[in-house]
Order: structure tokens, then C-alpha cells, then sequence
């Protein structure tokens, strides 16, 4: 390197008449100087991206296919809570067909039908919540995205505790936190809606 050469960041460069020396801004003469960061390229209208037909943006496939799952996941729940609820009337035959009369049993009896009711309950509640995220995919923005991700760590989690008939739920409730968090996921619930 010599000492003149104009690629050496360390190099002493001679200055030109009219121009201001180290630690001023630069730019072209006659503008405002610019400091920080370079400047944003232009934003194209309704939200589009670079590439994009039309300029809109088309859902991607990893959300589409995260929206199925909810669907599928949703219909399993339904099910599943249905299916609770006819428990609670097995639990009453089991009682009467035991022969147990007494004020004990009894009580046994209604303590078992309410952890069978709750968790039926809940069930439906999450598969109503299921539908709901399955329907805002469209439309929803990042908190949608951020539920889902929750939806999915819990379906995760519920079909674990169920195995091995759960293992089906566990499989999709990793697939909707992947394809939701994934980047082009990220950019379809953070593109500005207008």
C-alpha cells in the first residue's frame, strides 16, 4: 500500500479544496449531509413484496399449511371433548353397577364427573380457540402469529400427556410453531395491512 492510495482506510489522503476533513458529514454539495444509517429503499404500496405479482402478498405455503392443521386439530378436539362428556354418563353407570350405595361413593362418584366435565370443558374451549386462529390467519397480524405459537407449545404439550393416541397432536403442534415462526411466516403477519 502506498501512501497515497485512495482503498487505504489508513492512509493519509490529500484533501481537496472545499471539502470539510474527518469527523464532518459528507454528501453531495448542496444537500442536507445525511448521519446514521443509510437511507430505507421506497415502500411499495399495499404491503407487497419485492418479486410480488401485483404487489400484493400471497400467504405462504408454511402458513397454509399451519391453517390446515389448526383445522385438523380443531375436528380431534371437538371429538375428544364429545367423547369426555359421554364419560361422565359411564362413570354414573359404573356407580350404579357397583352396588355401592353409600353417601361416599356417591360423592366419589360427583368428583370424578366434574374432573371429567372440566377437562371436556377445556378441551372445547381450545378447539373453539383452534378455529378462531385457524380463521385470523388471513388477516391477523403478529399477535395472531404469536398465538398460534403458543396454541402450538400447548396442543404440543396436551398430546404428549395423552400418548400414545396423542402423538398425532403432538406431531401437528410442532409443525404449526415451525411454519408460523419461520421467516416467511414472520413476514406474512408483520406486512402492513392498509
Amino acid at each position: 500500500m502506498s501512501f497515497g492510495d485512495p482503498n487505504n482506510p489508513y492512509g493519509q489522503q490529500g484533501q481537496q479544496p472545499g471539502q470539510p476533513g474527518y469527523g464532518y458529514p459528507q454528501g453531495q454539495p448542496g444537500q442536507q449531509p445525511g448521519y446514521g444509517y443509510p437511507q430505507a429503499p421506497p415502500v411499495q404500496p399495499y404491503g407487497g413484496y419485492p418479486g410480488a405479482p401485483g404487489g400484493q402478498m400471497e400467504m405462504p405455503g408454511g402458513v397454509k399449511a399451519a391453517r390446515v392443521m389448526l383445522w385438523v386439530i380443531s375436528g380431534f378436539q371437538i371429538i375428544s371433548g364429545l367423547l369426555t362428556f359421554a364419560a361422565m354418563g359411564a362413570i354414573d353407570d359404573a356407580v350404579s353397577n357397583s352396588g355401592a350405595t353409600s353417601a361416599e361413593a356417591e360423592t366419589f362418584a360427583d368428583l370424578g364427573k366434574g374432573i371429567v366435565g372440566f377437562i371436556a370443558v377445556v378441551t372445547l374451549i381450545f378447539a373453539a380457540l383452534s378455529i378462531l386462529l385457524a380463521l385470523k390467519m388471513k388477516t391477523g397480524g403478529n399477535a395472531t402469529r404469536v398465538c398460534a405459537i403458543v396454541y402450538g407449545s400447548f396442543a404440543t404439550l396436551g398430546g404428549i400427556l395423552s400418548l400414545p393416541l396423542g402423538i398425532v397432536t403432538v406431531a401437528l403442534g410442532i409443525l404449526i410453531i415451525v411454519f408460523v415462526a419461520k421467516s416467511d411466516g414472520a413476514a406474512w403477519f408483520q406486512r402492513p395491512r392498509y
